[in-house]
């Protein structure tokens, strides 16, 4: 298709618009485009199906030959394009005649793919940009519309100093869906919940790169010697400023390949996450319930405390998820961790050991609004809806683990989320129903936790206050 051709089938006409050189265009296909390619089909299919992106890029750069550095920058592009998606959107809007939204799921996404790397990659040529994303295109089965990404990209790359992005002080909700890019119910809800400054605060911190963040397996290493041995290959580490256990290693880098990881040293996990086992603060001798286990992270944080004395029982009705749990156990060294496939919203009734806990941790599914930053695509895949069905599904899970814990012990419930529906609204929703139990008072709660426990004894962690995930926690305890 022409330009003039892409010009009627949807792009503004562009008067005075400056020619782009196609050097890039009388190359052979290059390890980058290829790696763009890559990220177009993942990109295309998160887009169309829903499917999960990071389950499907880790699929599909294993079946790929790319090498290291177009795996990063495959990994880039299919992050960044859902990251930065609603401010992409509102820029590529002012270039089309129609609604965006009416395109055909490959050709919105081609335009995204070149949009981000115009609009957020410096190490990106322009020319590249577009003439490489006209050849995705046409590699995915889209030559019909390379008329259309060639011209829409041109004009991009010539006009976007030029589009005005709303701002904060005139159009608030606009300035979080369009600057900050955040699906409209997601900006209205954190602007009443927060105010629109604090609102913009957490979205902006909700798009930063999270900090790569271990807890030291303290059955094999102290904190201190592990800094000083990671600090070789993560010269920024440093200790986590509330969780004991924890290291901040930096914001770059690998550490599932790391040696210290693979022999057992650490666990990758960030320090909200943590904390939340710090708030269930397990004895050694106890028994403990896990009712959502997978993928294990605060299970095996459990067993470490424990150390050789206590059980802890990991539930989860997945049994490929509950491998993961074993897998981690056995990479650890810890031997108390017993995995129980089983699904936690039904009763435990039958269960072996019901009733005979000494704390229970309910780390609930949740719609993850809280870790926006590491899952980019989870606020393009929630819908407004989603909270308020899966305080259902978390309700019916606090009070099934409510039942197996022995009078005066200890129950968390938690979730990496911050929307009140499904954090104090379920806890108050249990509490009503349930005469047992009451929140543990914020002083009597273990002193690494304090400073981030609110009067009402509520934990809350967030990414613009902590550099943390977003995560809510309640300490309950059972009276009788």
């Amino acid at each position: 298709m022409t330009a003039r051709g892409a010009r009627g089938a949807g792009v503004r006409p562009n008067r005075g618009r400056p020619s782009v050189q196609r050097a890039g265009a009388r190359r052979h296909a290059s390890a980058p485009t290829r790696a763009r390619l890559l990220a177009l089909r993942v990109l295309e299919r998160v887009t169309r199906s829903g499917a999960y992106a990071d389950l499907l890029l880790n699929a599909s750069l294993g079946r790929s030959q790319l090498t290291a550095r177009d795996r990063a920058f495959a990994t880039e592009l299919v992050y960044g394009t859902l990251r930065w998606r609603g401010r992409i959107d509102f820029y590529l809007s002012h270039l089309l005649d129609r609604d965006f939204d009416k395109l055909e799921p490959l050709v919105a996404t081609a335009l995204r793919l070149g949009a981000y790397q115009l609009l957020f990659s410096d190490r990106v040529p322009a020319t590249a940009a577009v003439d490489e994303s006209v050849r995705c295109a046409r590699a995915a089965g889209a030559e019909r519309a390379t008329g259309l990404v060639n011209a829409v990209l041109r004009r991009l790359a010539a006009e976007r100093d030029t589009i005005a992005l709303p701002t904060l002080e005139l159009d608030p909700v606009g300035h979080l869906v369009h600057d900050l890019s955040l699906p409209r119910w997601i900006a209205e809800r954190w602007i009443e919940q927060f105010g629109a400054a604090e609102a913009a605060a957490l979205a902006r911190a909700s798009n930063d790169p999270p900090p790569l963040t271990v807890r030291t397996n303290r059955r094999r290493v102290g904190v201190e010697d592990l800094l000083a041995d990671v600090r070789s290959r993560f010269p920024e580490a440093t200790r986590c400023r509330l969780a004991v256990d924890g290291i901040i290693l930096g914001r770059r880098g690998h550490p599932a390949l790391d040696p210290s990881f693979l022999a057992g040293r650490f666990t990758v996990q960030d320090e909200a996450s943590q904390l939340v086992v710090s708030l269930l603060d397990p004895q050694a001798g106890e028994r403990v319930l896990d009712a959502c286990a997978a993928p294990g992270g605060k299970t095996t944080a459990i067993a470490e405390r424990l150390g050789d004395q206590g059980r802890v029982v990991a539930v989860d009705r997945h049994p490929r998820r509950l491998n993961l749990v074993q897998r981690a156990a056995r990479r650890l060294g810890l031997g108390t961790i017993r995995t129980e496939e089983r699904d936690a919203t039904l009763p435990f009734d039958g269960s072996p050991g019901a009733a005979a806990f000494d704390r229970v941790l309910v780390d609930a599914p949740c719609s993850g609004l809280g870790a926006l930053r590491r899952n980019a695509d989870a606020r393009w895949r929630i819908g407004a809806d989603d909270p308020a069905r899966l305080a259902e599904v978390q309700l019916a899970i606090l009070k099934n683990a409510a039942d197996v814990l022995r009078p005066g012990g200890v129950l968390v419930y938690s979730v990496c989320t911050i929307l009140p529906e499904e954090n104090e609204a379920v806890v108050q929703a249990f509490l009503d129903d349930t005469g047992d139990y009451v929140r543990a008072p914020a002083g009597a709660l273990p002193p690494e936790v304090r400073t981030v426990v609110g009067p009402d004894g509520y934990m809350r962690c967030l990414p613009h206050r902590h550099d943390t995930d977003g995560f809510f926690a309640a300490r309950l305890e059972r009276r009788s």
